[in-house]
């Protein structure tokens, strides 16, 4: 079962990575600093989008309108540490099976 712990762990450590990822990505095209129109930039854009617009679209849904400010991002990475110190807290569950 420890495999298991593990496997969840790294499952949520991706996710981080890619929501973060994301994020910075949506900073640096808003600055200019990456263009849409180079191939490359736009196949990750388009990929992390799909990966991400179904988790952001049911937490919009959730969260009161900011005139422009998303927050869903931000509501995203908070579930995912919270479901990493739940599963920490509870390892001894995992590990006496």
């Amino acid at each position: 079962m420890q495999s298991l712990f593990q496997i969840l762990m790294l499952l949520l450590d991706i996710v981080w990575f890619i929501i973060i990822a994301h994020v910075i990505m949506s900073w640096l095209i808003s600055f200019q600093v990456l263009n849409l129109r180079q191939p490359l930039v736009a196949q990750i854009w388009d990929g992390l989008n799909r990966l991400l617009e179904p988790v952001y679209s049911r937490i919009r849904q959730i969260l009161p309108a900011m005139g422009g400010l998303d927050l869903a991002p931000l509501v995203a990475l908070v579930a995912v540490y919270a479901i990493r110190i739940i599963l920490a807290n509870n390892a001894a569950l995992f590990y006496s099976y």
